[in-house]
């Protein structure tokens, strides 16, 4: 019996496209104001997996539209009560619930210091939805498993679509409508992170560049959530400057391979590093694909790898240990 990850993760297709459809005209309201009156910067608030969709969103905003991208400290206004210095930015406001004290409390004082506050939410009623100067429903659906999953991959999808639409970018929309069926290619698609290919490990480094680091912290968390397995996400340049002394201690390396920009370089680092002796599991998108959509697909595989790893250790993918599907924060 398939468990509710694996039931919800394969969903992401049809939400996404459904999420693609539904969001089309506010985006391109969106999209035109962005263009008349470019903000100076990017900030976005997000807490765990929506912290990691805005690592995307910073490489993504970047590479496409050179405007310095970066993450709040949502604790700045809940508990240090003050304010930040925003008139016409752009606030991106990242949140499956709506409903985190601390991130509400950072989304009213961006938007009272003058910022444009845009909110990538799944619940439309909740209190964020409702403050936001603009609203971009996820339209994942209810996510019962305790691991995001398609509400993961629905806002790197809306995140794409709000900068596809910013730069009127004809390209990168179309690859935007055709997400859902690459998606659905890389849930047909053989598993690459196999159990066999983790037995034993308890300690994993998550290896990528650019888009592909984007989503490691992603892939970190979701090993350590499901499968027990400590790990965690660096830069492949990163790793080089001090940490790779830890290969020497057999340790575990898991690379993320994105046929982008950064590709050549990434690949250059896993040479390096495989020469010193790494044992090195490798995750690739599926297929060929616009490259600024090539990390979805890599997702989209892996959080169905991962839900298989976590049964064979005898995990419940559904109930990790000690967690809940919402924190609220201060």
């Amino acid at each position: 019996m398939s468990s509710i990850m694996e039931r919800e993760a394969r969903e992401a297709p049809q939400r996404i496209a459904e999420q693609v459809e539904r969001n089309s005209a506010v985006l391109e309201q969106l999209g035109a104001q962005l263009r008349h009156t470019p903000p100076s910067m990017v900030m976005w608030v997000g807490r765990g997996s929506s912290d990691h969709a805005g690592v995307f969103a910073k490489y993504l905003i970047e590479v496409e539209l050179g405007i310095p991208t970066f993450a709040s400290a949502p604790s700045v206004a809940s508990l240090y009560g003050q304010s930040l210095a925003l008139d016409g930015a752009l606030v991106l406001v990242i949140s499956q619930s709506g409903r985190s004290p601390d991130i509400l409390a950072q989304a009213r004082m961006a938007q009272s210091a003058g910022g444009r506050v845009v909110a990538l939410v799944n619940d439309e009623s909740s209190p964020l939805a409702e403050l936001a100067d603009y609203v971009l429903p996820l339209g994942a659906g209810k996510e019962n498993a305790v691991a995001a999953t398609k509400s993961y991959l629905a806002t790197l999808a809306a995140l794409l679509h709000l900068v596809a639409s910013w730069r009127d970018d004809a390209e990168l929309l179309a690859a935007v409508k055709q997400l859902p069926q690459l998606l659905q290619q890389a849930i047909d698609a053989p598993a690459q992170l196999t159990p066999e290919s983790v037995e034993g490990v308890a300690n994993l480094v998550v290896l990528g560049r650019g888009l592909g680091y984007a989503v490691s912290k992603e892939i970190a968390l979701k090993l350590k959530e499901v499968c027990g397995i400590h790990a965690e996400a660096f830069s492949s340049a990163e790793f080089l400057h001090g940490p790779v002394t830890l290969v020497e201690q057999q340790l575990a390396l898991l690379s993320l391979n994105v046929e982008d920009e950064s590709a050549a370089a990434h690949a250059e680092q896993m040479a390096d590093i495989r020469s010193r002796g790494a044992s090195v599991v490798a995750m690739s998108q599926v297929g060929s694909l616009h490259p600024r959509v090539a990390p979805l697909s890599l997702m989209q595989r892996f959080y169905l790898d991962v839900e298989r790893v976590a049964a064979a250790r005898g995990i419940d993918p559904d109930n990790p240990k000690g967690l809940k599907k919402v924190t609220q924060t201060l």
